[in-house]
């Protein structure tokens, strides 16, 4: 350590005297408060939406992957408070930022929430406190915007703070990997500042692994999420392609999965969503264009990704066409909205884009998905609120088609394949083959209605 300050910050955090804020208390940065409450620091969300302060204060949790049992007993214990005052801030020994970082129409990135939330801590910033800034964004937001913005009040970073980027790597849902076992990537604006931030994290995470600078640090997100959606990308182009060709694709991936080497099986789907995978690769290729380089894999994973949700479309329309009927007019049931499987989130689900589309086309559009109760007019381009359908038997004949675009576990499959009349499958939550059913990337069914019978003999859903 090469000051005082950072002496007394480092004793601070290994005694777990410390006093940590956490900025967005949303799937980032809820879970990050609670295992930094677990490892024996006192903690302080901060979070300007009064809701989620209520809730927490009051021992509730609104995050499925955090129990409310947790949230109340660290009030209870005094380890974990929430406010909507960044006043607070002065209180502080460290504060990470975990707010959105949302793309603009014009796919540049909106920058305006880390802003906001630095701006505010800059005005409470004070000598030996460590800032961190978690939120996904292009190589250099750090340097570039966070650094000049906390040196606006005279105090030097790596001299009289400290400032570091570690990026989020929340997978909600994810039942095997949570805040605690993902190893922690973070890059400091000096040595000094990475090892007191690998100190913090060292309470909340099992693993810290440190690298040379916050641009690195930064680009790994941005690298292991480009991944994700360019390798997509290009299972949804063999999808369309299989699709051409009468072979089944998932059948395909399930074979080419066996090779023990050189193969990572991905699968393909309506589009993509979340708060991560159609967002970040944008942020990379903006950034690389500000540097006269072209992204080409990165655009064009990108818009084979934008228009799985109209290829859907076209799906379900070839599917009422062999019923003779037109999509204008025709009743479609979407099961499941949310961008993945068993959350709650429709943050860029693609399945709102499909429902606008068929709306638009002048279809009658419902959706079932037991983790949305609502959607409201504002959360799709359909202008109304709907509320979800139940997926009884009567109910689900009573659709021309049943469209499946997210395959939460609870869906009752076999109830949906003995009922519906006709179901487009986008994520082959039905196994078997039946007449009725027409799935993304796989042979076109041979016939509209269930003239051998919901189940064949031997066949799983």
């Amino acid at each position: 350590m090469n000051s005082a300050l950072a002496s007394q910050l480092l004793e601070r955090l290994r005694l777990r005297q410390a006093t940590v804020g956490v900025v967005g208390l949303g799937y980032v940065g809820l879970p990050l408060a609670v295992e930094f409450a677990r490892g024996g620091l006192n903690v302080v969300g901060i979070d300007l939406d009064a809701r989620k302060v209520a809730a927490l204060e009051s021992g509730h949790s609104y995050i499925p992957d955090v129990p409310s049992s947790d949230i109340s007993s660290l009030v209870s214990a005094g380890q974990l408070r929430a406010t909507t005052d960044f006043a607070v801030v002065g209180d502080l020994d460290t504060v990470n930022v975990c707010v959105p970082t949302p793309l603009r129409k014009t796919k540049d990135p909106d920058m305006s929430y880390i802003v906001s939330a630095v701006e505010a801590i800059a005005e409470h910033l004070h000598p030996g406190m460590l800032v961190i800034l978690e939120s996904t964004t292009y190589p250099g937001t750090t340097e570039e915007v966070v650094q000049p913005l906390l040196e606006r009040t005279g105090l030097k970073a790596g001299r009289d703070f400290f400032l570091a980027f570690s990026p989020e790597r929340v997978d909600p849902g994810n039942g095997m990997f949570t805040t605690r076992n993902v190893p922690k990537v973070v890059g400091g604006m000096t040595s000094t500042c990475a090892e007191l931030a690998g100190v913090l994290y060292n309470s909340a995470v099992e693993t810290v692994v440190p690298v040379s600078s916050p641009r690195v640090a930064e680009m790994v997100k941005l690298l292991e999420n480009t991944f994700r959606a360019v390798n997509i990308g290009l299972v949804n182009e063999i999808a369309l392609m299989c699709d051409k060709l009468g072979i089944d694709v998932w059948e395909v991936i399930e074979a080419a999965k066996t090779k023990p080497f050189g193969f990572m099986p991905f699968y393909p789907g309506p589009g993509l969503g979340g708060h991560c995978i159609p967002i970040d690769p944008f942020y990379l290729s903006w950034k690389a264009k500000q540097s006269g380089f072209e992204a080409r894999f990165i655009e064009l994973a990108g818009q084979v990704n934008g228009s799985m949700p109209h290829f859907v479309v076209d799906k379900i329309a070839e599917a009422l066409n062999g019923s003779r009927k037109a999509v204008n007019g025709s009743r479609v049931l979407v099961i499941g909205i949310t961008y993945k499987r068993d959350i709650d989130d429709i943050r860029e689900s693609p399945a709102l884009d499909v429902m606008a589309i068929l709306h638009q086309k002048g279809a009658s559009v419902s959706y079932a998905d037991p983790f949305v109760p609502t959607l409201t007019a504002r959360g799709w381009l359909g202008g109304c609120e709907l509320h979800s359908t139940p997926l009884d038997p009567s109910t689900l004949a009573s659709f021309d088609c049943v469209a499946i675009l997210t395959d939460h576990r609870t869906i009752d499959y076999k109830t949906i394949v003995a009922a519906a009349p006709l179901i487009v499958d986008t994520r082959n939550a039905i196994k078997a083959s039946y007449p009725h059913v027409l799935k993304l990337g796989g042979p076109q069914s041979t016939a509209t209605d269930k003239t051998t019978g919901p189940f064949p003999a031997g066949a799983t859903v």
